[in-house]
């Protein structure tokens, strides 16, 4: 009996006895890269169908023309891509203080994961904010969904002598695209704020000091640096080609 135990313990710790997992990954990490690898092709899907029809069209906005304005000041012309500039530091520097959060968390040091956590949450609205009044001024300037800008902003919006119906329909398509990207991507953000404020509570009220470990800090953390890294992939696309 004592032999035929001692066998079975010993076929247990073979490396054919498939006891230990070859990804050394907690439960939950693993669930959230496959969420994030299934969001990803969402994404993909999105950007591709937005370049089928960027270089398939005869013409098209213009990015330099169409974003050279700075929303909620009088600069109206001249300043190409600044504010989106802007909006894309702040929320590269959200990842930055989510990275610092992560690593303050594997110190167990609960009042810096506290700060860099509200950090984080203060850079996401403020580029929420800065999404919110770019699409307010471009819905000023007459695109949104179902809108059609008149043919005096249009000429603004195009290089050299294109016809008016191209540059509706074009204009039109880029509007559905742009807020529809630019929106659902702007819901992840938010979605992400309102968990980081979630996590922060809890990290407040000692939940994971009791558990041992901030694990949930460095989950939180890959969904945010995701979201970072489709931006990337969003202001190249609309803003930059």
């Amino acid at each position: 009996m004592s032999a035929a135990v001692s066998q079975i313990d010993e076929l247990k710790t073979t490396p054919w006895s498939g006891g230990r997992s070859p990804f050394n990954v907690e439960y939950g990490k693993m669930m959230m890269w496959f969420f994030l690898l299934s969001d990803a092709f969402t994404f993909s899907s999105l950007l591709i169908a937005y370049g089928a029809l960027r270089f398939s069209a005869p013409t098209w906005p213009v990015p330099s023309l169409v974003f050279q304005s700075v929303p909620g000041t009088s600069i109206e012309h001249g300043a190409p891509l600044v504010f989106v500039g802007l909006m894309t530091f702040i929320l590269i520097l959200s990842s930055v203080t989510m990275v610092l959060a992560v690593e303050a968390g594997h110190r167990m040091a609960k009042k810096e994961v506290v700060g860099w956590m509200i950090a984080t949450v203060i850079g996401g609205l403020m580029f929420l904010s800065c999404q919110a009044l770019e699409w307010n001024h471009l819905h000023s300037e007459g695109f949104w969904w179902s809108a059609i800008p008149n043919a005096e902003t249009l000429k603004e919006f195009f290089e050299g002598n294109v016809p008016l119906g191209q540059q509706q329909m074009t204009a039109h398509q880029f509007a559905n695209l742009f807020f529809t990207i630019t929106g659902f991507h702007g819901f992840h953000v938010f979605s992400g704020v309102i968990i980081n404020i979630i996590i922060t509570l809890n990290v407040l009220a000692g939940t994971y000091e009791k558990r041992g470990s901030y694990l949930m800090i460095e989950k939180v953390g890959l969904y945010w640096h995701f979201v970072d890294l489709v931006w990337v992939f969003v202001f190249t696309f609309f803003y930059l080609v």
